[in-house]
């Protein structure tokens, strides 16, 4: 199973999103993990498909309401922690880890900082995929593509240099 991970995207309408989905027409789920901003991404990105999000910090009321800001998704057979990252104490992939301590997950996704990366903490695939549209002072847009092999997950980030992705 393939999917797109994404967060931070801040966009109020999700015209600049629609390109995603056509350019992915393997991956079985889109996630995102929060800061949204506009409901009506929101609405968009379920309606292409099995869809999972958290809310972020940057959220307006009405999706915080309907998401959480934190959860656990059985995917296949991985179970994955999905959370934003924001709060007091610590960077945000350290918020990201403790806010699963004591959970059985093999992968967390966050969110929040808009620094891509991807790394392993104590057995725990850790993926942060930046921002498709707010890079702050990264020097690419980015997300990632997850796949969930019987054998293991891998996660590849992907960078446009050039702008915002299109």
């Amino acid at each position: 199973m393939k999917a797109i991970v994404i967060a931070d995207t801040h966009l109020k309408a999700p015209e600049k999103l629609a390109w995603l989905t056509s350019k992915h027409t393997d991956a079985g789920v889109i996630i995102h993990a929060g800061d949204y901003t506009g409901s009506s991404v929101l609405t968009f990105l379920q309606s292409q498909g099995p869809f999972f999000g958290a809310a972020g910090n940057a959220d307006p009321e009405a999706i915080k309401l309907l998401l959480p800001e934190k959860q656990v998704l059985t995917l296949g057979s991985y179970q994955v922690g999905l959370y934003h990252g924001h709060g007091p104490g610590g960077t945000t992939p350290a918020r990201a880890f403790r806010a699963f301590a004591g959970e059985q997950v093999d992968i967390i996704i966050f969110g929040h900082s808009h620094q891509p990366c991807i790394f392993t903490r104590s057995k725990i695939l850790m993926l942060n995929p930046g921002s498709l549209t707010t890079k702050r002072q990264e020097r690419w847009f980015s997300y990632i593509v997850l796949t969930l092999a019987p054998t293991g997950p891998t996660a590849q980030l992907i960078f446009d240099s050039r702008g915002r992705f299109s």
